[in-house]
């Protein structure tokens, strides 16, 4: 049986921070919240603790415990902090990454080891599925005696901003165990002592790279105790929100929370039924997105800082959920999901902080994603209950709706824009200025609204019912497409009847318009290969080729930096799935085209897959390291 695919590290890559700094880990909670950080113990991000908390939303996170900072005394009397912090001035101490002897995920959970001389601590850690707990577990290998002390540094604010000594310290409350603290989350290990004192200046070089604040100041609320006089003896902490009053459940110590959640994963992978390790890792990784609401499950977009997309959410939606065999969970997010339905359209995302609607094509990958659900698992039922919304957005399309996205009656192809808007996946925008507005009749767009009418129509049949004005339209929209959007050039226009007319800049988005199952055309190798010649990286494709005007080879620097390249160069790993998709429609095999992205698995977001890398080589990897979409289109194209 396939098993997860290995990830360790020994002293030269863990004791190094150039290499340990810039490998994350990742252990989510199924709620959307999560514990996150460095294989260095380094915390780079305004992002990384040991217990973030997801609040109503994903995307109203945030950081409770921000680290657990061991410190040994050894039986000299010799203490050694095996910590690893940075600080304003740009110092780095403790150092303790340089005593570390390995890191190493084990079934999924991040595992550390520490060597000083003849004694070897190790750390686990393990969140609890479905609660806001974590587990955090040392144990003495070798060696001792010794003293072990574990310095909580906390906080409680939101992950996306920072909080300092310039307010009120957080209040801290004595419990039995341990603590209180704000009256939000508790922490429980062994013989607690109070504290209280700010630690000024930690350093996050990751956000000062990215243009933003980099620093804040924690709260030391207090530090546990143990000795570990003999190999085997073990202390651990476990911190949790919600009920305060409760602790984590189904388990009587830590360590059984940490075997819990490796049998879990374990069980996870099996069920997926991967072919090779590549897979099975790709499976565990694509748990991490599935979450539970209050109301329905849902897709987180990407960790550490994206939340619920819709767009994300349904491209997602056959390798989250179809691929794995979680019929049940995806058929609960699509109802939930066309409960939302206005005006024929699905909200793009609430992460922004009000119900935002501008997507023209969020939407249409909702329709993909139900006809692609009935068509694997047969659920006619679902096409049934769904047939009445899906026709809404149809008709709403017809006539137009929000942002000027409705069907030129001349033609029958979907136009979309309005000013200050980038409706479709390319979206960025700099001061309200969108970087590719690609307003009037796009290529990704049409092909999605071809291959939507196709699927009701589908989709009505199977109901036995009628298909309303889908029929008509589909065949109109059909014709149109395949008579205006071959250019000149051998590929598709990206864009038809724009502003400026027709745009022929070579774009990844004309894939869909061969990949889809009803896809408007059929591909051809020369455009294939002229597409991959052009655009095809390791991890993915380009979003604009090189050389052509606009195009930006690295995504780095500020937000109006990052954001003027994020579509105009930036390599997006998703996009080998239309890529692939489009190969496999004339017989050419997945495994000819991305059996170089695996090793990607262990170079940034640890057993996943980043959102972006730079569209220069060496294509460093850029954004999320954790995204739904780039893990979900790897798995799918896998099982073709």
């Amino acid at each position: 049986m396939a098993t997860l695919r290995r990830t360790a590290f020994g002293p030269q890559v863990c004791g190094h921070l150039g290499e340990s700094a810039t490998r994350e880990w990742l252990v989510p909670d199924g709620l959307g919240g999560y514990a996150m950080g460095t294989i260095g113990g380094l915390r780079t991000r305004r992002y990384h603790g040991l217990l973030v908390v997801a609040g109503e939303t994903p995307a109203s996170r945030r950081l409770g415990l921000a680290s657990l900072d061991p410190v040994l005394t050894l039986a000299s009397g010799a203490s050694v902090r095996l910590a690893t912090h940075e600080w304003s001035d740009g110092t780095i101490a403790p150092r303790g990454h340089e005593l570390l002897t390995s890191f190493e995920l084990v079934d999924g959970l991040p595992r550390w080891r520490w060597r000083i001389g003849d004694v070897v601590l190790e750390r686990t850690l393990a969140m609890v599925t479905g609660r806001p707990a974590v587990a955090v577990v040392h144990r003495l290998l070798t060696g001792g005696p010794v003293s072990l002390t574990l310095d909580a540094l906390c906080t409680w604010r939101d992950i996306h901003g920072e909080r300092t000594a310039s307010g009120p310290p957080p209040e801290v409350t004595a419990v039995e165990g341990g603590c209180v603290v704000e009256e939000a989350y508790r922490l429980r290990g062994p013989e607690f002592r109070r504290a209280g004192a700010w630690w000024r200046g930690v350093r996050h070089r990751e956000e000062a790279a990215r243009g933003l604040t980099p620093t804040e100041d924690l709260w030391y609320a207090g530090s546990f105790h143990a000795e570990l006089r003999q190999p085997g003896a073990t202390a651990s902490v476990t911190a949790w929100s919600g009920d305060l009053s409760a602790p984590p459940p189904d388990a009587s110590s830590a360590a059984d929370l940490v075997t819990a959640a490796r049998a879990r994963n374990v069980a996870v992978v099996a069920a997926a039924a991967p072919a090779d390790d590549d897979q099975a890792t790709l499976a565990l990784a694509a748990d991490a997105f599935i979450i539970r609401t209050t109301k329905a499950f849902d897709v987180v977009a990407g960790y550490p800082w994206f939340g619920a997309w819709s767009r994300d959410t349904m491209i997602s939606y056959e390798g989250l959920f179809l691929s794995r065999g979680r019929f049940d969970e995806g058929r609960s997010l699509l109802l939930s999901y066309a409960a939302t339905l206005s005006e024929g359209m699905l909200a793009n995302t609430a992460d922004t902080g009000s119900v935002e609607f501008n997507t023209a094509d969020g939407t249409l990958w909702f329709v993909h994603a139900v006809g692609r659900h009935v068509a694997v698992t047969g659920d006619v039922d679902l096409a049934a209950e769904l047939l009445p919304a899906l026709l809404d957005v149809v008709e709403n399309h017809l006539r137009g709706t929000r942002y000027g996205i409705g069907v030129d009656p001349t033609d029958g192809l979907l136009r979309q824009g309005a000013p200050g808007e980038a409706l479709t996946w390319m979206d960025a925008r700099v001061e309200g200025v969108p970087i590719t507005p690609r307003s009037g009749k796009a290529v990704d767009i049409n092909a999605l609204w071809i291959n939507a009418l196709a699927m009701v129509i589908k989709l009505a049949w199977q109901a036995r019912a009628g298909a309303g004005p889908a029929v008509k339209a589909h065949p109109e929209a059909l014709t149109s497409f395949a008579r205006r959007f071959p250019a000149p050039t051998g590929w598709l226009y990206d864009v038809i009847d724009g502003p400026t007319g027709d745009d022929a800049t070579m774009r990844p988005n004309q894939l869909l318009a061969w990949s889809l199952p009803y896809a408007p055309l059929r591909p051809t190798p020369a455009a294939l290969q002229t597409i991959g010649a052009a655009l095809m990286t390791p991890l993915g494709l380009r979003s604009q080729a090189q050389h052509t005007p606009g195009y930006r080879g690295t995504h780095r620097g500020t937000p109006a930096e990052r954001d003027a390249a994020y579509h105009t160069g930036t390599v997006w790993p998703w996009l080998i799935g239309p890529f692939v998709t489009s190969w496999h429609r004339i017989g050419v095999p997945a495994t000819q085209i991305i059996s170089d992205a695996d090793d990607h698995l262990s170079e940034y977001g640890l057993g996943s897959i980043s959102e972006t890398a730079d569209g220069d080589a060496p294509h460093a990897a850029t954004g999320c390291p954790f995204q739904a979409w780039s893990v979900a289109e790897a798995l799918r194209v896998r099982r073709l």
